[in-house]
């Protein structure tokens, strides 16, 4: 009689806990599809940017193909600072990336010509035909123009992205782009090769210049990055998780803020040797005006020479000298002048805006 009861009340204890471990279960199976479909979603990201490249790479020869020869290389640069399997096969290799070259069309028999080399912006991105109009005045001036897809630049797959340094092996990309160009290409003059950089591209300039003066003649910073601890404080916490993440810097700047001065342009000033331009606006709605000031304010207690403008609110914020208005036309014919001056480019004032 006791072990029938046994039995029966067992059988009812079954009975109730099996809902609960049925919607135990079906919790569990939703995280893993939940995830799977994040994982998904993730993946096809990443191959509508190599998409999206590959159509903007067709794009470049219709908007500049009339005045300039273009062409895209893959070349190397230094190897992966912080290599996830560092005893691994390859793990000490070269980092292979890609740079585009502007060549004028119209350019005389064995004429030396002057380099821009101009990195893109973005925290991840790359170099797209947004920047056609200014290639294209560039190159009507008769400059040689080199972009580099540097370490971390979008359109290349998920591991290029994420070896991202921001301000740290990715302006040595850049320099070896530059090196390159003056190997490859005999029309270029190494005696004239400037920098030009907006918002992330102007920290890389800065950051270039002040690494190698001796092999730039000058350097244009376009409301540049310029301190990334100040920048840390007035982003949001999805911007600040693209420096801490495991593949990147790996810690806040609370837990390593000597880090990220390293990586800042403000805590570099007294490295400064060449002719600098920058510009600002104070009401950039991505790089604050209290970034560049604050640029500014060190270069003067520095005692560096230099000049700078800020441009009046109202003419585009973050973007105000890169659009397709007079106001912007106008701020870089100022940009073209300050380059004329060091750079001596065959047809200063005749570019196709």
């Amino acid at each position: 009689m006791e072990w029938s009861r046994f039995l029966s009340v067992m059988a009812v204890i079954g009975v109730l806990c099996a809902p609960v471990a049925t919607a135990q279960e079906g919790t569990a199976d939703l995280r893993q599809t939940l995830a799977e479909m994040q994982r998904r979603q993730q993946a096809l990201e990443y191959q509508l940017d190599q998409l999206a490249k590959a159509i903007d790479d067709v794009a470049w020869f219709h908007r500049v193909g009339d005045i300039a020869v273009v062409d895209k290389w893959r070349i190397i640069g230094p190897p992966d600072a912080n290599p996830a399997r560092p005893k691994a096969p390859g793990a000490s290799n070269p980092i292979k990336f890609y740079t585009y070259t502007f060549l004028p069309r119209q350019r005389a028999a064995g004429e030396k010509l002057p380099v821009v080399v101009l990195p893109h912006g973005g925290v991840h991105a790359d170099f797209t035909t947004y920047y056609a109009h200014i290639v294209r005045e560039l190159v009507s001036q008769g400059y040689l123009v080199v972009a580099p897809e540097y370490r971390g630049s979008t359109g290349y797959g998920r591991a290029f992205q994420e070896l991202i340094d921001y301000g740290g092996r990715e302006v040595d990309d850049v320099h070896a782009a530059m090196r390159w160009t003056l190997a490859t290409f005999p029309e270029a003059d190494a005696r004239r090769v400037g920098l030009v950089g907006w918002s992330h591209g102007g920290l890389i300039a800065l950051m270039a210049s002040f690494a190698h003066p001796g092999e730039y003649a000058c350097v244009f910073a376009g409301v540049p990055v310029s301190n990334l601890v100040m920048r840390m404080g007035y982003h949001d916490a999805p911007y600040r998780e693209l420096f801490s993440a495991d593949y990147h810097v790996g810690a806040t700047v609370r837990q390593d803020i000597e880090e990220y001065k390293r990586r800042s342009p403000v805590w570099q000033v007294d490295k400064l040797a060449i002719p600098l331009l920058i510009h600002t606006t104070p009401d950039d709605e991505d790089v604050n005006y209290i970034e560049v000031e604050h640029l500014i304010q060190a270069l003067k207690a520095a005692g560096k020479k230099f000049e700078y403008k800020v441009w009046p609110a109202g003419t585009g914020g973050h973007s105000h000298d890169r659009l397709d208005t007079p106001e912007a036309r106008a701020a870089r014919r100022e940009i073209y002048s300050f380059l004329a001056r060091y750079l001596k480019p065959p047809r200063p004032v005749r570019f196709d805006p």
